[in-house]
């Protein structure tokens, strides 16, 4: 993996040596220097889109070769994905969520 922009750009490397991957995840800034409130300046993936896809292969290579480790890593992808969830439900029953924080 190579960082290119950190927190939002990556290139992630081939497994068999062929050209990088880009993973590109949303890009926000406030909209005027002191704003809570935020615009786009780069479109892209969430850390819960990255977490659903994970979630999919594991259960995908899991079922064509089972093991403890994969099922652990599951439920854990799945127990991330479930606490994200659970931050964003908060955040939009307080009316923060798209804002920057304090």
């Amino acid at each position: 993996m190579i960082v290119l922009t950190t927190g939002h750009k990556y290139e992630l490397a081939s497994f068999e040596g062929g050209p990088g991957q880009l993973l590109q995840f949303i890009e926000k800034v406030p909209i005027a220097q002191g704003s809570r409130e935020l615009r786009t300046v780069n479109d892209g993936t969430t850390n819960e889109e990255v977490l659903k896809v994970l979630i999919d292969r594991l259960q995908y290579l899991n079922g064509k070769f089972p093991c403890r480790e994969n099922a652990l890593v599951i439920t854990k992808l799945e127990e991330s994905l479930m606490w994200l969830n659970k931050r964003t439900a908060d955040r939009l029953a307080r009316k923060v969520e798209g804002k920057a924080t304090a």
